[in-house]
């Protein structure tokens, strides 16, 4: 109080009356907005009772804190970022982004400089890559939303891509198409995407009555070559596949090379369907069916759950997942003996 006190010019008892909302003192709007303005500068957190410091506060709370661990090495976490962006600027909010490319140094400052603000509503804790995060304690001091990412028991609000419902769809979108031999080829399986992205694979042979044929899965690693290997491996089979679902689409743009490389047609003989959408998807030939990942959804998300905890309010459940459609192209076709029939 002492400090507020000598930065508004008013005396000590002033200050108290009005962060305590005394009723009969007689204090002009004008002192009483100067006290408060000068007490949230400093960092006072202050009650919810009167509406004039609730007024203060929201003028003051322009920030949200965006944290992510890389943005230069893959285009997702830019969608993302761009999603929660816009959500943060439609309800008056600047979104301040920092990049702390898992350097722990870097990471703690940067937080210490975020909690230091007076106007920081609260902070969106966001990773390249889906993965468990141990959530830096002093975050857990504000209203905190993670993204792309879960702590250990999955307690805290989280939001995430809903990768088991993803490749349950685009293969679902290949069976619906009469393949009933479908092959798979994933990233690399330490990856929560790449086993979420197999379970779903998996689920939806299941619910059609399809076996698994784990000859007709293959572990690759996301790039472009991986997915033309394993393409040439598996129409090398004695019954090769009549589709092939990648976990990404750069890996679908190797299936592509190698089915050319062999002389099928696409989707006349072999059906491709990737998974992520990225640009390059509109631009192959044939353009690539594939499945979206939401990540302008994602941010969006994230941002509306953190306005929504910093208002008091709290998530039906600590995990949200997002999912995403399937995009039709041209890559896709009806099984190849069906056709010809």
């Amino acid at each position: 109080m002492t400090d507020v006190a000598k930065a508004a010019g008013v005396s000590q008892s002033t200050v108290s009356m009005v962060l305590n909302n005394a009723t009969g003192a007689r204090l002009s709007a004008d002192t009483r907005a100067r006290v408060l303005q000068e007490a949230m500068a400093l960092g006072y957190r202050l009650p919810h009772r009167d509406p004039s410091v609730i007024a203060v506060q929201a003028k003051q709370q322009a920030v949200i804190g965006y944290l992510v661990d890389e943005i230069s090495t893959s285009p997702h976490p830019v969608v993302s970022l761009d999603g929660a962006r816009d959500a943060a600027w439609e309800q008056g909010y600047v979104l301040q982004v920092a990049v702390t490319r898992n350097n722990a140094e870097q990471e703690n400052a940067t937080i210490t400089a975020l909690l230091s603000q007076p106007g920081l509503l609260g902070v969106v804790y966001s990773t390249i890559f889906t993965r468990q995060v141990e959530v830096p304690e002093a975050l857990l001091t504000r209203p905190l939303v993670l993204l792309n990412c879960h702590d250990d028991q999955r307690r805290l609000p989280a939001v995430l891509p809903s990768e088991v419902a993803g490749g349950h769809a685009a293969t679902e979108h290949l069976i619906a198409q009469g393949h009933t031999r479908i092959a798979f080829i994933n990233g690399e399986p330490w990856m929560e995407a790449a086993q979420d992205r197999l379970k779903g694979y998996r689920r939806a042979l299941a619910t059609a009555d399809l076996p698994f044929e784990p000859q007709l899965v293959r572990e690759g690693d996301w790039m472009s070559g991986s997915g033309y290997e394993h393409t040439l491996a598996l129409m090398a089979l004695p019954r090769p596949p009549s589709a092939i679902f990648c976990a990404n689409d750069l890996m679908a743009l190797g299936a592509l090379e190698a089915l050319k490389h062999l002389g099928l047609r696409v989707p006349a003989q072999v059906s491709v369907i990737g998974y992520d959408d990225q640009e390059i998807s509109r631009h192959t030939h044939p353009p690539l069916t594939t499945l979206v990942l939401p990540n302008e959804e994602m941010g969006r998300t994230a941002v509306e759950l953190l306005l929504s905890l910093a208002a008091g309010e709290r998530p039906p459940r600590a995990v949200t997942k997002i999912g995403g459609p399937v995009v039709v192209r041209e890559s896709v076709g009806p099984r190849a003996d069906e056709t010809r029939a």
